[in-house]
């Protein structure tokens, strides 16, 4: 006997338990194999058979749809309106009826196809299974350890699934290596040719939201809220910040005492990661000139139709203003969703007190001042006032 299948039906059950899949799912499996096996034996590939194993007994049992017809034609797809009578008496010319059919073996080649469609669709079944419990999860942070690094991708172990890392989705600078523990934002699920494959970010602003709320828990009670955030990952982020409650600061908030709060987040992150913290104002104005910050601003003109802003800032101020690499101005048009144009604000000269009359400008006068005498000049005064005196 090629097959065992009372030997079968022992694994099947095994199977189930260690793999954690109900014993229906793993049933189903092994009945679509059986079928594509005893069509390879003893119908046709293109015949609509059913296979039913009883796990109990090991006990295999086919029903092969046949189409009932006046006269046969092919006897692998056709039985003829007599023979159907037999089975069913109100059978009619053009029902589909099954045959049943008792299966004992199979023969090598079909065995051994039949075993790895079995192991192919469990497989397949088991990440179904596990991709289904991780799809309510999409969206949250959950603890990993890396397994491996392949070139830009990092494969994640989440405990019962494997996920990916992408490029896109690392900190900048961040090195990874095998067997190191770390958070993960799961992203999301896609499903391709090689079945479903979780993705997980740690570069993404909802990461960084999510390690706030697990530091903020005034964020829980609706007190205090993030209201956007721009961020390069491993170099710097802007979060805006709200508050709900009267004489709440949300700025102090967030950073938390002695900034235990903001340094717990970079610890997670990495520390070459700046974070800076803003007040977020329904009034753009206002909101452009704090996601600016550390930058003092003079004056913004904004263009509202096309989401423009004119930003007037002292000279001093626009090396900052810009940041490294215009980091700080591009953080800023991110957050605030305008596109920001930096300009200094050149200091004017004084201009002089003048009179204008008739088109004429005239300059007001200084008093003149009388020149110093030389020392010897003094002298001779000196001494004729003497001698006038004297006489």
């Amino acid at each position: 006997m090629d097959m065992d299948f009372k030997q079968l039906a022992v694994a099947i059950k095994a199977i189930a338990e260690e793999k954690n899949l109900p014993e229906d799912t793993v049933k189903e499996v092994v009945e679509q194999a059986l079928a594509a096996a005893y069509r390879r034996d003893y119908g046709d590939r293109e015949q609509e058979v059913r296979v039913t194993m009883n796990l109990n007994t090991g006990e295999v049992d086919a029903y092969v749809a046949k189409e009932v017809v006046e006269r046969i034609g092919d006897g692998d797809y056709e039985i003829s309106l007599s023979d159907a009578k037999v089975m069913k008496k109100d059978v009619k010319i053009g029902d589909m009826i099954e045959l049943h059919e008792k299966v004992e073996n199979f023969g090598r080649v079909a065995a051994q196809t039949a075993k790895q469609v079995i192991l192919q669709r469990l497989r397949e079944a088991e990440r179904e299974i596990v991709m289904a419990e991780y799809e309510d999860k999409i969206g949250t942070v959950i603890n990993a350890v890396v397994s491996r690094v392949e070139g830009n991708i990092v494969r994640i172990d989440l405990g019962k699934a494997q996920g990916i890392m992408p490029r896109s989705e690392q900190i900048q600078g961040e090195r990874y290596y095998p067997g190191q523990r770390l958070k993960v934002f799961l992203k999301d699920v896609e499903r391709g040719f090689r079945g479903p494959q979780l993705v997980v970010s740690r570069g993404n602003t909802q990461f960084v939201e999510w390690l706030f709320r697990s530091e903020v828990p005034e964020m829980e009670s609706g007190a205090v809220e993030i209201k956007g955030i721009a961020r390069e990952a491993g170099v710097r982020s802007k979060i805006a910040v709200a508050s709900n409650v009267p004489g709440v600061d949300p700025v102090g908030t967030f950073v938390g005492g002695h900034g235990t709060r903001v340094n717990a987040v970079m610890s997670e992150i990495g520390e070459q990661e700046k974070i800076d913290i803003v007040v977020w104002s329904d009034n753009t104005v206002e909101y452009i000139m704090n996601a600016l910050s550390p930058t003092r601003v003079d004056r913004v003109e904004l263009d509202d139709n096309t989401k423009k802003a004119r930003v007037i800032v002292p000279e001093d101020q626009l090396s900052i203003a810009i940041g490294k690499s215009g980091q700080n101005v591009r953080l800023a048009s991110k957050l605030s969703g305008y596109d920001i144009d930096i300009e200094a604000d050149k200091p004017r000269a004084a201009a002089p007190e003048v009179e204008a009359a008739e088109g004429v400008v005239q300059t007001t006068e200084l008093p003149k001042i009388p020149k110093l005498k030389r020392k010897s000049d003094l002298e001779n005064s000196l001494l004729e006032a003497i001698e006038e005196h004297g006489e």
